[in-house]
């Protein structure tokens, strides 16, 4: 859905200066130069992991650009019987209607539902599931809410998402976990309402017991945990397992036979056809085309489509390093920050 519109003749014009050599565009850049990206997570106190991505603000009053906002919270939820006790992870898009005046509230809510299922469809699939979601077998587990907030769109909206979430994600803590059993008297009258909570602290799931709460009944005859409880802890829990493999998207918006990176709003209304191509690059494997949509009215041959998810490999590459960089940056001031408040309590 095109968020922006121009004439025919503003369309031409874009098109002839993309085509020209060399290429022009109205900012300066090369056709795969990114506008500046600024990154900052745990920017929500409530959230178990938070950021905010802004792509092209004027770095002096923070007016213009791209920006959206993540949140992760993390709820437990029952297991239905039968059903699958790993955990959901469940992603949700909302826009602000000051970043798409131009829309009218149905426009808007089909502009968000098409946001949310890419994203959701995405970060939801099997492959990147993370494994600590697990509480109590068959009884407990974590349900992963994931809100992403665009508040302002000058183009490239996907690719914004994406760094979102996945900053979001790695700032993400799932909550430790010490999981309780029961253990009661055998052969007593009377001894089933008794009971003594054992458990281990660790990572959500863990069920090895090495602890035992004081008791004055025998505490022989064990059943198997049926709750769990939450020890206070300096880091606030452990890190979401997987992070490493959180994708990010690369938006190529194509004017045949060009593509160019990170187009503003002008320039994607001019480009017929832009490819959403959704890496992740798991550590000491081959990278991994997680999702791949064409957006507009436009073909393309197997062999472009061949060429462009090669070139798209190496983009998208680009933005993991860097974005990855600064993540484990934050990670350390974030760390130190905790460490120090915990230690004032």
């Amino acid at each position: 859905m095109a968020t922006t519109s121009i004439s025919k003749a503003e369309q031409s014009y874009i098109q002839t200066a993309l085509l020209s050599d060399p290429p022009l565009r109205t900012d300066g850049r090369s056709l795969h130069d990114f506008r500046s990206v600024a990154l900052e997570t745990g920017i929500a106190p409530l959230a178990n992991g938070s950021a905010r991505i802004s792509i092209g603000q004027d770095p002096h009053d923070g007016s213009g650009g791209t920006e959206v906002l993540a949140a992760a919270k993390v709820e437990v939820e029952s297991v239905e019987e039968g059903g699958v006790d790993a955990g959901r992870v469940v992603c949700t898009v909302s826009c602000s209607p000051a970043a798409y005046p131009q829309l009218a509230t149905a426009a808007l809510e089909d502009l968000q539902y098409d946001m949310t299922t890419i994203v959701h469809q995405t970060l939801s699939h099997p492959s990147l599931h993370p494994k600590n979601l697990r509480i109590l077998p068959g009884k407990k587990s974590w349900l992963l809410n994931l809100d992403l907030i665009v508040l302002a769109d000058s183009g490239n909206i996907y690719d914004a998402l994406f760094m979102a979430a996945r900053a979001a994600l790695w700032d993400t803590k799932i909550p430790r976990t010490r999981a309780v059993e029961y253990k009661a008297r055998k052969g007593v009258p009377g001894s089933a309402g008794l009971s003594a909570a054992v458990g281990k602290v660790g990572g959500s799931g863990d069920m090895d017991i090495d602890e035992e709460a004081p008791s004055g009944f025998d505490t022989r005859q064990i059943q198997h945990a049926t709750d769990f409880e939450l020890p206070d802890y300096w880091d606030e829990g452990e890190v979401l397992d997987g992070r490493d493999i959180w994708p990010v998207c690369i938006t190529l918006n194509l004017v045949p036979p060009v593509h160019f990176l990170d187009a503003i709003l002008r320039e994607e209304a001019a480009a017929p056809l832009k490819i959403l191509l959704i890496y992740s690059f798991p550590p000491s494997e081959k990278p991994r085309v997680q999702g791949m949509r064409m957006l507009g009215p436009g073909e393309l041959t197997l062999e472009q489509i061949k060429d462009l998810v090669n070139r798209g490999e190496h983009y998208a590459r680009d933005v993991f390093t860097a974005l990855h960089t600064k993540l484990k940056d934050e990670d350390v001031r974030r760390n130190q920050k905790a460490r120090e408040k915990f230690e004032r309590r």
